[in-house]
């Protein structure tokens, strides 16, 4: 689901696309290192080098979900946006019907195609190893089989119901994001219709509105990013700002590198113990007399340091032109597929490549009870030698997805939509003047 022609901001595809890897790379932390999530390994102990500023950010990762939010209100934004400042509002209700209509099927299709196959999956015990190893999170997020056929399908139907109803799947947890995102869009749709005759500057004010609406709300993950996505986008497509950076090169150039640094250190904030360091214990403190109540803290800090990130690219035309590289563009492309097919492909063989194929007899205990084996840990050896092979491989298949499935989707997605959409003859004015 990339950018069309309209959007000429191929960074933001290239962004999306290093917000997939690093899901990817969290989670292969979340399974086989949970100490790289805290600032050393136990209080006292030298922080390892993933675990310090900056670098943690590869492997921690939660910023990843953060920038599809502020993508996702980028996007939504960029072409009602550019309609209005050429005074086509009529062409961008149009734009929006069409987009709002569409954007349910295209994300329900291909999430439900993926949730079947990781059912099929499932019934064919291809988690078994994964459960039955001491990775906490692979037997965590790998789903049970049911007693029957019955009981398999309604399973199967209840769960790709509730994805979009309470934000929750069995078959693959990763999906929690999609229902918010789904609601972003439309939060972000409503908003620009709302905003459409009013001048660019006083667009621009409501959505940092918004944005501290939902920073008051403690919604830092979604709600904030969505209406920063809009700001930026707006900012972005604004002459004077434009005008700006080309007459200011020198000061542009510092701002990006402050923004840039400063928003990677506090986006490195760890996910506990942040008192195990003197850095992250710093920036609990400044965190806490700026927040909300009862705030989280992780959520809040890569928000945040998404921000600042996203203001020292938007003062780098060059860093904005490196994210549009055709590799970056590559890594956007796929980022879709990659988000909805990495997690059973790391429950399944990359547990295989590092456990083995084979799950382990069940054990009697003292008290006469039958226990499921457990298969231990090989060591990091077995992982860093399996990852070269189970990364090309993740994206490999996330390129078939891509070429074969995801336009399938597209097709039918159309055919939905054209079974509800008015014909072009009975098609008024949207709005009235």
């Amino acid at each position: 689901m990339a950018i069309g022609k309209e959007g000429n901001v191929k960074w933001v595809d290239g962004l999306r696309g290093l917000a997939s890897t690093l899901v990817v790379l969290t989670h292969i932390a979340r399974a086989f290192d949970g100490e790289l999530f805290l600032p050393a390994s136990h209080e006292g102990a030298a922080p390892r080098p993933m675990q310090l500023p900056f670098l943690r950010i590869l492997t921690q990762g939660r910023i990843g979900v953060t920038i599809f939010s502020f993508v996702t209100g980028y996007v939504c934004a960029l072409k009602p946006i550019k309609l209005y400042r050429q005074n086509n509002q009529d062409v961008a209700f149009t734009s929006i019907a069409k987009s709002a209509l569409r954007r349910v099927p295209r994300l329900v299709i291909p999430c439900a195609l993926a949730t079947v196959i990781i059912w099929v999956m499932a019934n064919l015990g291809m988690f078994m190893v994964g459960k039955q190893s001491d990775c906490w999170w692979c037997g965590a997020t790998a789903p049970d089989r049911q007693k029957n056929v019955f009981e398999s399908v309604k399973h199967l139907i209840a769960n790709i119901v509730s994805t979009w109803t309470r934000g929750s799947s069995a078959y693959d947890g990763n999906q929690w994001t999609l229902l918010p995102l789904l609601k972003g869009s439309m939060w972000v749709y409503t908003f620009i219709v709302a905003t459409s005759y009013i001048r660019p500057q006083y667009r621009m004010i409501c959505s940092l509105f918004m944005f501290f609406y939902f920073y008051i709300a403690s919604d830092p993950a979604f709600g904030m990013q969505f209406f920063w996505g809009v700001f930026l986008c707006d900012v972005q497509n604004h002459p004077e700002a434009t005008e700006w950076l080309s007459h200011r090169p020198k000061l542009s150039r510092v701002l990006a590198g402050i923004f840039l640094l400063l928003g990677c250190y506090v986006a490195s904030y760890p996910e506990g113990h942040p008192e195990w360091a003197a850095w992250s214990h710093y920036q609990f403190k400044v965190l806490k007399a700026i927040l909300p109540k009862d705030p989280d803290f992780p959520r809040f800090a890569s928000g945040i340091g998404l921000q600042l990130i996203t203001l020292g690219l938007h003062f780098s035309p060059g860093l904005r032109d490196v994210l549009s590289s055709k590799y970056l563009l590559w890594l956007g492309k796929q980022s879709f597929a990659v988000y909805l097919l990495h997690g059973p492909l790391l429950r399944s063989v990359l547990c295989w490549m590092v456990y083995g194929i084979h799950v382990p007899p069940s054990i009697t205990n003292d008290r006469g009870e039958l226990i499921p084996g457990k298969l231990m840990f090989p060591g990091a050896l077995r992982l860093m030698i399996s990852l070269p092979f189970w990364i090309p491989l993740n994206y490999g298949v996330a390129m078939l997805w891509t070429g074969y499935v995801d336009p399938w989707c597209a097709t039918l997605t159309e055919k939905v939509v054209g079974w509800f959409m008015l014909p072009k003859d009975e098609k008024g004015v949207l709005l009235p003047q």
